[in-house]
């Protein structure tokens, strides 16, 4: 489904929006999107002061709304969400290390900043909460993987209680946007850009690719099918870190020394986004996976004759994936204005 298509639709038509974290890599890109549409409000739910005057100075228009505040805050969130009808939650404490060596503000951001982001939605009545999950959710091996696999489960699991409100749960699953804060690609351009060494770790690592609008894409995809209780994880291709190390190198024509260094701590070799234990609950469409969450009756996506019961029987991993070519990453590089 188009990005075009889903943007020209009456998907967002009149609807107040809120997007938590919104001065973020996606909240920034959604927005844009967005402001596409004929959206009647969005309203930028961040602590970041900065960012969010370098954004309004950005994008200066008055369909945009800019709010100081922290998921951690429920009754300043609550306020926030007065007469909205779409919450996107895409705030987070996301760094690996960090979430490893400050576990108890990540639990406080990613899982009791979730809660109350349910409890606020609700309070309010809103149409539909859309929260952006990670690979990293999937069998996790960090702190960080831990908080989201708690956020999936209570986001999805908010169906289950909601009772008499009209909101619907679900989830977005995939992982590090290429180019986005935190990805390695911005890391090597950095690297090249100061003369530096260029550092990597294990050249047969390797990473889903998604691009921003890929993700944008998936989003709005999930909020026009959705139902409440899914996750939606795109079908992607992968690449390895040595092949983007190699792309870099010989788009930017690098000649220094290439340093390998440990794994960083809390890191996997491969991402999983469906894990074997969810192939059973898991169905597909031409673009996504869904994963329907065990317990939780959705007939009327079971019923849809455009999405079937998945037939893989191993885990959804960036190591089985189709690999994409050292030519066909050089593409997506240029093509994505990287360089």
């Amino acid at each position: 489904m188009l990005i075009s298509t889903l943007i020209n639709s009456k998907l967002f038509e009149g609807k107040k929006i809120l997007i938590t974290g919104g001065t973020g890599s996606l909240g920034t890109a959604l927005t844009k999107k967005l402001l596409e549409t004929k959206v009647d409000t969005i309203r930028i739910f961040s602590r970041d002061e900065l960012k969010q005057i370098k954004m309004q100075d950005q994008l200066k228009n008055e369909k945009l709304r800019f709010l100081i505040g922290d998921v951690r805050d429920k009754e300043r969130l609550t306020r926030a969400m007065e007469d909205i009808d779409i919450v996107f939650h895409t705030a987070a404490l996301k760094h690996v290390p960090v979430a490893e060596y400050n576990p108890f503000e990540a639990i406080k951001t990613n899982v009791l900043g979730t809660q109350n982001v349910i409890e606020s939605s609700l309070d309010n009545n809103v149409e539909l909460v859309l929260a952006i999950g990670t690979d990293k959710a999937v069998s996790p091996l960090n702190t960080y993987g831990a908080t989201k696999l708690l956020m999936e489960r209570m986001v999805t699991s908010a169906n289950f209680y909601k009772g008499k409100h009209k909101t619907k749960f679900l989830c977005v699953r995939y992982g590090n946007v290429l180019g986005s804060r935190g990805s390695v690609l911005p890391k090597f351009l950095e690297q090249i850009k100061n003369n530096q060494g260029l550092t990597i770790t294990d050249p047969k690592m390797t990473r889903f690719n998604i691009t921003m609008n890929q993700a944008i894409e998936l989003i709005l995809r999930a909020v026009k099918l959705g139902k409440g209780g899914e996750i939606f994880v795109p079908k992607l291709k992968a690449y390895t870190v040595g092949d983007l190390k190699d792309a870099v190198i010989e788009l930017k024509n690098y000649k220094m020394k290439i340093q390998k260094i440990p794994i960083r701590l809390g890191e996997k070799s491969h991402e999983i986004l469906i894990n074997q234990d969810e192939i059973p609950y898991t169905y597909e469409s031409k673009d996504d996976y869904i994963i329907m969450v065990a317990g939780i009756e959705n007939s009327s996506s079971k019923k849809n004759k455009n999405i079937k019961k998945v037939n893989f029987s191993e885990s959804y991993s960036s190591d089985k994936a189709t690999l994409l070519s050292k030519n066909e990453i050089k593409q997506i590089i240029l093509n994505e204005k990287f360089l």
